[in-house]
C-alpha cells in the first residue's frame, strides 16, 4: 500500500508535505507511514479517498484494477441517474395531466351548476 500511496503522490506531482496538508494529515505521521516505521492507518486511507475522489478504493486497498476511477464509469453512473430522473419526470407529468383532466371536469360541473343556479334565481324572481 505504501507504494500505491507514493504513486498517488507522484501522479498529482505533489511533495509528501503538500500531500499531507491536502489530506489533513500531519506530515510526520505520513512520513512515518510511508517509511514503514508505522502502519498505514485507516484514517490516512480515508483522508486520501475523501480528498481524491477519482482514486479507486479497490486499487488503494488491494492493488486491483486501475488507480483512477474510469471516467466512463462516472459517465455510466450519470447516464443512469439522468435516465431515472427522466422516468420520474415522465411519471410526474402523467400525474399532472390526470389532475388537469380532473380539474377540467370539476370546472365544467361548476359552470353547469352556476348556470342552473342562475335559472333557479330567475324563476324565483319571475314566479
Amino acid at each position: 500500500m505504501i507504494s500505491r500511496i507514493k504513486e498517488v503522490i507522484a501522479h498529482y506531482k505533489l511533495t509528501d508535505r503538500a500531500f499531507a496538508i491536502k489530506c489533513g494529515i500531519k506530515q510526520n505521521t505520513l512520513s512515518r507511514q510511508l517509511n514503514g516505521v508505522s502502519e498505514i492507518s485507516i484514517s490516512t486511507i480515508n483522508a486520501i479517498l475523501d480528498n481524491y475522489d477519482d482514486i479507486s478504493a479497490e486499487w488503494l486497498f488491494r492493488g486491483k484494477g486501475e488507480m483512477l476511477i474510469s471516467k466512463n464509469q462516472s459517465k455510466d453512473e450519470n447516464t443512469e441517474r439522468i435516465s431515472r430522473l427522466v422516468d420520474t419526470i415522465a411519471t410526474l407529468q402523467g400525474t399532472i395531466n390526470e389532475q388537469a383532466k380532473t380539474i377540467q371536469v370539476y370546472e365544467d360541473k361548476v359552470r353547469k351548476l352556476n348556470g342552473e343556479l342562475t335559472l333557479l334565481k330567475n324563476e324565483r324572481k319571475n314566479g
